[in-house]
């Protein structure tokens, strides 16, 4: 386009340049700000060559990653060895008609706050230098999974005994599997139950005949 000979045409050209550019760089601010930055397990990771990809943490400041399936059990392993003695919760959820399902991990290192307790404790037993807001480190992994794609996902049973029930019960209310599980079968719904009564898309059965177990 040539330029406007216009003097007052081109004012107006720069003041639109400039806006443009002005606009350009605050959506380029913005999107700055979206930026998650990596947090000390993440950053730990990607020094230890795992992928991942790193998440907005939740209201409490837990440091959230996602993680691919093939990976998961990798993953908890470094975990593990690296002080996160402890699965304090697995569960699923689903995004919602269409979204993707979800199996989440919560890891906690209990023995590294076990030792704290130990240290701020006297000789009689009485806990005094700890803070009552002490907690243990904390991080969460979550494991995408798109609905009408491939539903598996290594177990972690073989790390952490206390994956069996949890496991057992985000199978059951989601449909999720969970490959290597030593019991994978249904925990509160009948066996011969036709769906998965947490997934968003579930339609209830208008009546439900209790077949013989044997």
């Amino acid at each position: 386009m040539p330029e406007p000979t216009n003097p007052e045409a081109g004012a107006l050209a720069g003041t639109a340049a400039a806006g443009t550019a002005g606009t350009a760089a605050a959506g380029t601010s913005a999107e700055a700000i979206t930026v998650v930055e990596p947090g000390p397990v993440s950053r730990w990771l990607s020094a230890q060559g795992f992928g991942h990809e790193g998440l907005e943490p939740d209201h409490l400041g837990i440091e959230t990653l996602a993680v691919e399936p093939l990976f998961l059990p990798l993953i908890v392993a470094a975990l593990k060895a690296s002080g996160f003695d402890y699965l304090q919760c697995q569960g699923g959820y689903d995004e919602g008609p269409g979204g993707r399902l979800v199996s989440f991990y919560e890891l906690v290192k209990l023995a590294a706050l076990a030792d704290q307790i130990a240290l701020a404790s006297d000789p009689a037993g009485t806990c005094h230098a700890l803070p009552a807001t002490a907690r243990p480190e904390q991080v969460r992994l979550k494991v995408f999974l798109e609905r009408d794609g491939d539903l598996t996902i290594p177990s972690l049973y073989g790390l952490f005994r206390g994956a069996d029930w949890q496991e057992r019960e985000t199978f059951d209310m989601y449909g999720i599997h969970y490959a290597g599980h030593p019991h994978p079968k249904r925990l509160l719904m009948p066996e011969d139950w036709k769906g998965y009564p947490l997934r968003k898309d579930y339609v209830q059965p208008d009546f439900y005949e209790m077949q013989d177990a044997y």
